[in-house]
């Protein structure tokens, strides 16, 4: 049987975690186990953080289109089904930002739906 030499192939492989390992804290950046057991979790946390990203996002955009009715005088819920009574297709990262760049618009849209 031929003897197969793979010190480049493990070196190769060690740097590439070691690499994306780069400017976590003490021994998870230096020592090739705990920074690979690091940068497993840490892409774990990644793939996880991407799918919560959209709900939080949606959520602060409710909390900002419910700021925004209240001070007009009509709940969120109320104003969410209106809108898609009336036919206005805009979305809720849309609709916050009216709200928080162009208060008098997002005040034009609440007044219109609300009657």
């Amino acid at each position: 049987m031929v003897r197969v030499k793979r010190g480049n192939v493990a070196r190769k492989r060690r740097n590439k975690v070691l690499q994306i390992a780069k400017g976590f804290g003490g021994a998870h950046s230096r020592l090739f186990r705990t920074a690979n057991q690091q940068v497993m979790k840490s892409l774990r946390y990644a793939y996880v953080g991407r799918k919560q990203r959209k709900r939080v996002f949606r959520r602060l955009w409710i909390t900002r289109i419910n700021a925004a009715t209240s001070s007009n005088g009509v709940k969120y819920n109320r104003f969410i089904s209106s809108l898609k009574k009336s036919n206005i297709g805009l979305n809720r990262k849309m609709l916050s930002q009216l709200a928080i760049l162009d208060p008098i618009t997002f005040n034009h849209i609440v007044k219109t739906v609300s009657d």
